[in-house]
């Protein structure tokens, strides 16, 4: 545990993909498989522009996750093949997507020890967005579940969203902090709020996720990994 909270900071939210475990890599990976089933229908950049395309126009419908997903592969299938897919194909397609439901969690470095030291000084949140039995099921397996004061599985996440869920679980967005990987979920959508964004960036972001780092904002902070979050709540507790 730190040794004191910020005294302004009551609350933290942790975003979950690829903040606290790994997700787009398995994302990536089935996106290669699916390129490689439709290879004599298309270039695999063809192919891949036209899933992200389907899986950002799907967005609105079938929310953030595994099965959006599967549906954009699908989707794409008929569009590349010109509605020529084989049945074959397409149950190829739901394999991926099963598969990737089946793939075990691995927490990215730090995640642990840095909720550890925290559980207790603060308020511990964790917000995610995407299908609801999936996240779940990765926070099970996690093993870090029992460290959060509260879990919200959110559809979208937006100055609204972080502005009710750290008043009803904290003091109000103003002496709330969110950490993630995602300029455009977790750090810009919270400083709207009123509240902290802290940025760790991962290797590999989706791109319906990049946005610009809102670097001339006072609560805006960018770290390394989840090892120097710590150090910089200490920093701001003295600093402000």
């Amino acid at each position: 545990m730190v040794s004191a909270s910020a005294p302004h900071l009551t609350t933290i939210g942790f975003d979950a993909d690829d903040t606290l475990w790994q997700n787009e890599q398995f994302f990536r990976m089935t996106e290669r498989r699916f390129i490689a089933m439709l290879a004599e229908h298309g270039e695999a950049s063809h192919v891949s522009a036209n899933l992200i395309e389907a899986a950002k126009r799907n967005l609105g419908l079938y929310g953030f996750g595994i099965k959006s997903f599967t549906l954009s592969m699908i989707e794409t299938a008929i569009e590349v093949t010109e509605g020529r897919v084989p049945a074959s194909t397409i149950a190829e397609i739901l394999a991926a997507g099963r598969d990737m439901l089946s793939h075990p969690i691995e927490p990215l470095p730090h995640a642990r020890e840095t909720v550890e030291k925290l559980a207790g000084a603060y308020r511990l949140v964790l917000i995610t967005k995407g299908d609801l039995m999936d996240q779940e099921r990765k926070l099970a397996q996690s093993g870090l579940g029992e460290l959060f004061d509260a879990v919200e599985i959110v559809s979208e996440k937006s100055a609204a969203t972080y502005a009710r869920i750290f008043s009803r679980h904290g003091d109000g967005p103003q002496k709330s902090m969110m950490v993630g990987n995602s300029l455009k979920s977790d750090v810009v959508p919270a400083i709207d709020a009123g509240g902290w964004g802290i940025y760790v960036p991962h290797e590999l972001t989706w791109a319906a996720e990049h946005a610009e780092a809102p670097v001339a904002a006072p609560r805006f902070r960018q770290i390394a990994d989840l090892s120097e979050l710590p150090a910089l709540l200490e920093n701001i507790a003295t600093t402000g």
